[in-house]
């Protein structure tokens, strides 16, 4: 039923706006048209997938992914909301989550102001992909950031500030926001408020080059106190850095993070690191064709207090087919060395697609 009402009132809002107008991958930070009265549009996403793997504890066969709406509305000249809702199978039920839902005032292009329910913006991919597959090229995220993961925060309830600073050329710009941080399962972020008296904040800076096309540069910073119970609770500081050519031909792009929880009882340091390097390029004899790679490993250590040893890596090959202008074919091997020295190797199949 809840399936039902969302997806109503999406179809709703699209019959009142007349159609759905263009969204970028970075939805929230392209508003719709000012004007007198509230416009609202939406757009949609899905996803349907089929996996066979040689590890016999795992599902396989065919899934449904996940239904993806997004809304933007402009509620005056510098005011806008923008929301995400995601319907997603699983083996007993479908569970329905509000991913994003952010209110926006727009001061002037190097100072917007907004509170609600982020992507959190530490790392690029985060934030460049959202739920809907369609926008990334290949099948899944990198490890390091899976939705309902724990090795960063991929949600973040709070306020934020945005904008750019200096001269257009560099294209420099900033994130700064404080918030509840990581919920009691550190999987979420502190919907219904925070479960310590410790506000998480972070910085992330970036440049986008006007010289060079399609070339992102950044870091970010993130703080948080994780609450374990039975403990005093372990401070984390998170800090990244990334770089991503997006061009196409090709495209590249490079992440790395280091994760350092303290244990107070110790004085101890624990650091996890993860990153990845994807590659793709669009075939200029055959633009449908986007063959591409991936490799991503983990690092960490055995008596970690919060994560445990994380350590593993996977290597990805693949290639998207555009089947049209909003639907895409990929196929994928993945030969995934997890925890522990378990090796699972594995093909992968999806269809996604964008209305």
């Amino acid at each position: 039923m809840r399936f039902v009402c969302v997806l109503a009132c999406l179809l709703l809002s699209y019959a009142a706006t007349g159609q759905a107008q263009d969204a970028s991958a970075h939805d929230h930070d392209v508003p719709a048209a000012p004007s007198d009265r509230p416009t609202v549009s939406v757009r949609g996403f899905t996803d349907i997938n089929f996996s066979q793997t040689d590890d016999e504890h795992s599902p396989d066969g065919f899934a449904l992914g996940q239904f993806a709406g997004q809304l933007s509305a402009s509620l005056g000249a510098k005011v806008h909301f923008f929301g995400e809702t995601s319907v997603t199978a699983r083996s007993t039920a479908f569970t329905v989550e509000v991913e994003r839902a952010i209110l926006r005032y727009d001061y002037n292009d190097h100072f917007k102001l907004s509170v609600g329910r982020y992507h959190t913006p530490i790392n690029y991919w985060n934030t460049a992909f959202h739920h809907g597959l369609w926008l990334q090229t290949t099948a899944s995220r990198p490890d390091m950031i899976q939705t309902g993961g724990t090795f960063q925060p991929v949600h973040f309830v709070g306020l934020l500030a945005e904008g750019t600073v200096g001269s257009p050329s560099l294209g420099l710009g900033y994130n700064a926001g404080v918030g509840n941080g990581r919920g009691s399962a550190i999987s979420r972020a502190g919907d219904a408020g925070d479960v310590n008296r410790n506000r998480a904040w972070l910085l992330k800076l970036f440049a986008r080059p006007s010289s060079l096309y399609g070339v992102e540069l950044g870091g970010a910073a993130y703080h948080d106190v994780i609450a374990i119970a039975g403990t005093d609770g372990y401070p984390e500081l998170i800090t990244s850095a990334y770089a991503a050519l997006t061009s196409e031909t090709p495209e590249v792009i490079a992440e790395f993070t280091n994760v350092r929880h303290h244990d107070r009882a110790t004085g101890v340091d624990f650091n996890s690191q993860a990153f990845y390097v994807q590659a793709a390029v669009r075939l200029p004899v055959a633009p449908a064709l986007k063959p591409y790679a991936r490799y991503e490993k983990m690092l960490g250590e055995p008596a970690e207090p919060v994560f445990g040893n994380v350590s593993g890596a996977t290597a990805t090959f693949g290639l998207r087919c555009e089947l049209a202008e909003s639907a895409a074919l990929k196929g994928e091997y993945r030969h995934i060395r997890r925890p522990g020295g378990l090796v699972v190797n594995g093909v992968y199949l999806q269809t996604a697609l964008t209305f």
